[in-house]
This record gives C-alpha cells, structure tokens and sequence, in this order.
C-alpha cells in the first residue's frame, strides 16, 4: 500500500471523484446513430490515431463504475455527447442515446457514485462545426436547445456544468493550431469564440434557474493557468498581465462579474491591437451575461500548470510537443509574451510545469476576486505519464510520480480550504486512461490502466493511494 505523504486525511462530505470525457472514453463513434464531432474526419485525415476504442465506457461503464466505487470514489465527472442526442446539433433526438445515458447515470447512482455532468467538453457537432461553430451565434440557439432537452429528460441528475474550458477550446483552435480548424495566432477567431461560448453558458444558466427553475446545482469550468513574470521587470510584468487577461480574466470575468472590468478590457485591446484583431459584442450579450452571474451555483477548475513568461515583441510562433519528446514545446506570441521555464521547477514529459503553488493561488485569488464564485470544485486535476507496460494479468502499475503530484496539488488545495475558500471536491484526471485529443494514446493519466487492444483494466497504485485517502474520510 503506498504511503500518505503531505495529505493525512479528507475533510468529512469531500467530494472525492474520478473524470471523463464522452469522446475520450465512450469509442464506438457510429454506434446506435451517433452523428460525427468536429473530431472524426480530422483524425481520421490526420491518420495518427482514432477515438475508437478509447476506453469502450459506452459498453465497459458498469466495470469502471465499480472499480471507482471499490476504491473510494464517489463521484464521476461525465459528459453527454451531443451528437449521441442529436447526430446534427438539433433536430429530432435519437432514443438509443438518451438511454445509454439513463443507464450510465442510474449505474452511478445506484453504486452511490454521484455524477456531475458537462454538457459540452470539446466535442461539437460536425454540422454545427462546417458552419463556425462557436463564432456563428446560430450555435448558441442549438446549444440552449440541446441544454433544454437535457435538463427535461434527465431529471435524475442535479450537478450540471455548462461547458468545459472555454479558453483551451479557443486557443487549441485558434491560436495554437492544435484543434480543428488549426488556426495559428487567429486572434480575432481566438477571443470572438470565447466571448460566444460564455455568452452560450450564460443563456443556459438563466434557462436553468429563472425559466425551468430547476433546484439542482450548475455551473460552468475553467481552466486556469496562473502567469507569473520570469523575472520581476516592468516589461515582464506587463506581459504576465496581458497573457492572464487572455487565458483568465476575460472568461472569470464573464461568468462572475456579467461584464468585462476596464482593467480586463485594457488588457485585451492592447492584444487586439498589436495583433489587428478585434472582438464584437453585441448590444444585449452584457445584459444576458449579468443576469447569470450571480446564479451559477458551483465553479469547477481544472489545474494543470503554470506559466511564467518574459516579453517578447517578436512575431507569433509555437512549437506543440504532443509526442512527449521533453523539451520540444515552444510559444511566443506577438506583443504578449514568450512562455520560458524556471530553473528548479520540474516539468513532465510534455513540458507542463509542476507546480502545486500555482493551484494554491488560483484558489485564493478566485475567492478572494470574485464574490459570485460559490462553490468549488476541482473538476480536473493529473499528470499525464508514460506508465509501464504490464507483463501479468494481476500487475499493479506503479506509477509512484503521479501519487506524488496529485499529494502535492491536494495539499494546495486543503490549505486553501483551511484558509476560507470554499472548496468542495476534487476530481483526479482521469478515472480510467483515456484518449488524449492531441497525443493520441501514449500519455496516460487513469488511475485505473487500459489495455487498448484487449480493454482490460489494471489497478494502479495511485488507484490504491486514492482508496486509502478516501478511508480517512470515511472513518472520521
């Protein structure tokens, strides 16, 4: 049994979770009717790796229900594909897809794993995608309906999220190129998308709370990437500000305050600017956005890395390391700033920072920033590793790094609990090891190892660090 290192126990009701994502974990992507995402025929150009058979949830959800339930879970992080719904965005729904998901939620349930469910993570419907996306306003319409039907028909859920990372979405789209459409430094596409996908969580917030006025729980989730500056200049400085009002602010100020603060706004017009882009709100989108401000009911960050930076006036280039070749990634970004590395501070195979510190002063800088942020979640939290081939059936994996980052980050976030934020749960990414969008299958993060080809599973040790961390809760 591994050890408990900084963290002895749990704090008593903790919501202690495991996360997915449809397209990563479900396969089966013609199956029962399913429409096609923005993902189909981009990977199957690409012909690097396909989405079938990720991790088989859509058949295997009942053995991964009771692996996450016989260590400790009790709680999932799942989301709806909606092109398992709707095959086209909209129009009349497939019945084969509502009922999987009645299973899957009443599997949860009845195993006393409670789920909390995304609406949208990533994986837009083609149609809706051939015509823009989230830069035709058109998208937000379906979206809502989507969120209607929803809400309607699966009554047995109570914890919603909107969508998830609105700004990874954009930026993976826009500016780093490594989502479908792969636009590079697209500025103007890059934070147009992000005002539109806030203003659709808005609308979906307000027809939740004020027009089907529903008593459960919804909320939307971040990802957020503290910026510090390399070295403590003015220039630097500056360029830390900029890169955190295009990575957090102008999306926390979205969902918290309804509006975009002037300082944001300053922020980023000088990114427009610099960069000949430009952003258009319409008359009305600050009021839909005000009204839900105050009605989100929980917040959900997801935490990977930091960032530190220096400026640069150079123009816009990146270099994406989806291989996990240490030491290949690079980004620099036109009168913004470029990212660097800090010595001291450990990074994983695919240059993400280790750095729990960073999770801490998200934590409190939220609290502390925005008055409308209720509860939160940590909805995902992990280290992507290269784990060990098994060689016998009833191996267990020793993936001892990953207990050491997730120990580390959770003791980031007791502290912060200790200290007043209001911090509920937290979701290790992920339950099972999943398809990656842009790595394909050699970066793991399951507490639980996949086999792709045969689909058997193998316990991890950080599975069995989660079971005993979750014992001392329970004994409390």
């Amino acid at each position: 049994m591994p050890l408990l290192n900084r963290v002895e126990s749990l704090p008593k009701g903790f919501v202690w979770g495991g996360a997915t994502a449809a397209y990563q974990v479900e396969g089966n992507t013609k199956a029962d009717g399913k429409g096609k995402t923005m993902w189909d025929d981009y990977l199957k150009e690409q012909g690097r790796f396909s989405p079938d058979p990720a991790s088989d949830f859509y058949h295997r959800y009942p053995e991964d229900i009771r692996l996450a339930k016989e260590h400790g879970l009790n709680a999932i992080r799942v989301s709806i594909a909606w092109t398992r719904i709707f095959p086209d965005g909209h129009g009349e729904p497939v019945q084969a897809g509502i009922d999987y998901y009645h299973k899957l939620f009443k599997e949860c349930i009845d195993n006393g794993i409670e789920p909390y469910v995304t609406l949208h993570h990533f994986d837009s419907p083609k149609t809706l995608f051939d015509e823009g996306e989230w830069l035709n306003r058109q998208t937000i319409g379906y979206f809502v309906d989507y969120a209607r039907f929803c809400f309607e028909e699966f009554t047995e859920v109570t914890n919603w999220f909107t969508m998830n990372e609105p700004v990874p979405l954009a930026y993976s789209q826009f500016i780093q190129g490594n989502f479908p459409p792969n636009h590079h430094f697209d500025v103007s596409n890059g934070i147009q998308a992000q005002h539109n996908e806030m203003l659709a969580h808005a609308q979906v917030v307000n027809l939740y709370k004020d027009e089907l006025n529903k008593s459960g729980h919804i909320g939307v989730i971040h990802n957020l990437t503290p910026v510090y500056p390399i070295s403590d200049t003015a220039e630097n400085r500056h360029a830390a500000k900029l890169k955190d009002a295009f990575m957090n602010k102008f999306v926390l100020d979205a969902a918290f305050l309804g509006y975009y603060s002037e300082d944001t706004m300053s922020s980023i017009n000088e990114i427009l600017g610099i960069n000949e882009a430009e952003l258009t709100i319409e008359n009305g989108d600050l009021d839909i956005m005000k009204q839900a401000a105050a009605q989100n009911d929980h917040f959900g960050i997801n935490y990977y890395q930091n960032e530190f930076i220096q400026s640069y006036e150079g123009e816009s280039t990146s270099h994406f390391n989806g291989t996990g070749e240490k030491g290949t990634s690079t980004f620099k970004f036109k009168g913004v700033g470029e990212s660097v590395k800090k010595a001291g501070i450990p990074q994983t195979d695919w240059d993400w920072n280790i750095y729990p510190k960073g999770l801490y002063d998200t934590l409190k800088r939220v609290s502390h920033d925005y008055e409308n942020c209720k509860t939160i979640y940590i909805t995902e939290n992990g280290m992507g590793y290269k784990d060990q081939t098994p060689t016998s059936d009833d191996e267990i994996i020793d993936d001892t790094p990953r207990i050491d980052y997730i120990d580390q980050h959770m003791d980031a976030v007791l502290k912060a609990r200790e200290e007043g934020v209001d911090v509920q749960g937290y979701f290790v990414w992920s339950l099972q090891d999943q398809f990656s969008w842009a790595n394909g299958y050699n970066k793991r993060y399951g507490l639980f190892y996949v086999d792709f080809e045969t689909q058997k599973r193998y316990i991890k040790k950080s599975a069995l660090w989660f079971k005993e961390l979750a014992a001392t809760m329970i004994n409390e």
